[in-house]
């Protein structure tokens, strides 16, 4: 090996052991970090007492195991709160959101009244996980216009053919909804036509209300809509 080679060889090796002066640290550009955008999902239930505010409550609780511990639940009137205590994570995210009404902290969440999609979008989407609680008709299709996903909530006993016809309604405004019937106790029609089935569970059904993540077979069928949603 001759002269030049090593000294050639030496000099390379110095470029990757000597640190960079601060004046050629400064001249290279800052890697971006684009900000964490979590998930935000309305919920809009198709028939009167389905279930709607349970389900929304066990996904949001779902979705703060998934994205650090806490998640929001907005809701068109006052929360209310089954008294099971709250996080430390849900008391901070309540006493962070100062743009949002009503705001008290529940289990894993922070529920508060908003009828807002963009203002809950905006409040939430760099903070945690939001779910909203909408209203059937127009509220549903501007939300689907805000929101990642919407969830129909269906009862067994509404015809399948209503809650295709307001899923294609969203779809043409925003990304097709993910369709579950809760309390399904068994499949009928609704087995071709649902893409969740969500069973009656009174135990975890309290759970829920109460901002706790539910367990055993509603604690699937929870996590298999938590997968759709995220899958926007």
């Amino acid at each position: 090996m001759t002269a030049p080679t090593v000294s050639n060889l030496l000099r390379r090796a110095g470029e990757w052991l000597v640190e960079a002066s601060p004046e050629a640290a400064a001249a290279r550009p800052l890697a971006v970090v684009p900000p964490r955008s979590f998930p935000l999902v309305g919920v809009v239930g198709l028939a009167r007492r389905c279930g709607a505010t349970t389900v929304a409550r066990a996904l949001a609780a779902e979705l703060a195991s998934r994205h650090g511990g806490a998640a929001v639940v907005a809701s068109p009137a006052r929360p209310a709160v089954v008294p099971l205590g709250s996080s430390g994570p849900a008391t901070h995210l309540a006493e962070t959101l100062a743009q949002l009404d009503e705001r008290r902290a529940s289990g894993r969440l922070c529920l508060a009244a908003c009828t807002d999609a963009e203002l809950l979008a905006a409040a939430t989407r760099e903070i945690a996980p939001a779910v909203m609680e909408v209203e059937p008709g127009c509220a549903a299709l501007d939300a689907a216009r805000v929101l990642d996903r919407i969830l129909l909530i269906a009862s067994p006993r509404l015809e399948p053919a209503l809650a295709a016809a307001v899923a294609e309604t969203i779809a043409a405004v925003g990304e097709p909804p993910v369709v579950a019937v809760n309390r399904a106790c068994d499949q009928g029609p609704w087995l071709v036509h649902a893409d969740v089935l969500v069973p009656d569970s009174r135990v975890g059904a309290r759970l829920a209300l109460a901002g706790r993540p539910a367990r055993g077979w509603l604690g699937r069928a929870v996590g298999q809509l938590a997968d759709l949603c995220a899958h926007a």
